[in-house]
């Protein structure tokens, strides 16, 4: 929009941006920590390290602001419980493949979902010099 072009809007409406795909309304867990065996060196397969994953659900929570009941959103406890499962299981080379992994599992454990945002991150990730965090982030929609 250029300047002047703005939208009519009622008094104390609020415009934002933060909705997510298809300004969808999101659910967010922050801070998921399983321990894995993922890395392409042979101690980080050995030894094993701690994952932390941000997993951000687009769906629209009408249903549920209107209904009041679980089953018409995504039980958070349940959605941590399969992204521990996938860090903890078969490790990988590389956390883009975690990441997809956890977020092909998202879409398909959870049918409300019409996309899915998943960052992991490897603070133990060996590095040549000092960070504080490694990490990835995939988006994921549901085919149309």
């Amino acid at each position: 929009m250029s300047a002047g072009e703005g939208r009519v809007m009622t008094a104390g409406a609020i415009e934002t941006n933060e909705a997510g795909p298809s300004g969808r309304d999101r659910v967010v867990l922050r801070g998921i920590v399983g321990f894995g065996h993922h890395g392409v060196f042979d101690f980080e397969r050995r030894q094993g390290q701690q994952f932390i994953v941000d997993v951000t659900c687009f769906l629209d929570l009408s249903g549920a602001a209107a209904s009041d009941d679980l089953a018409d959103t995504v039980d958070y406890g349940a959605l941590a419980a399969a992204v521990v499962a996938d860090i903890e299981r078969d490790p990988l080379n590389l956390i883009e493949a975690l990441a997809e992994r956890i977020a092909k599992t998202c879409l398909s454990q959870h049918q409300r979902l019409d996309a899915v945002q998943v960052t992991v991150h490897k603070p133990g990730a060996p590095m040549p010099v000092e960070v504080t965090d490694v990490a990835v982030t995939v988006t994921r929609s549901r085919p149309i």
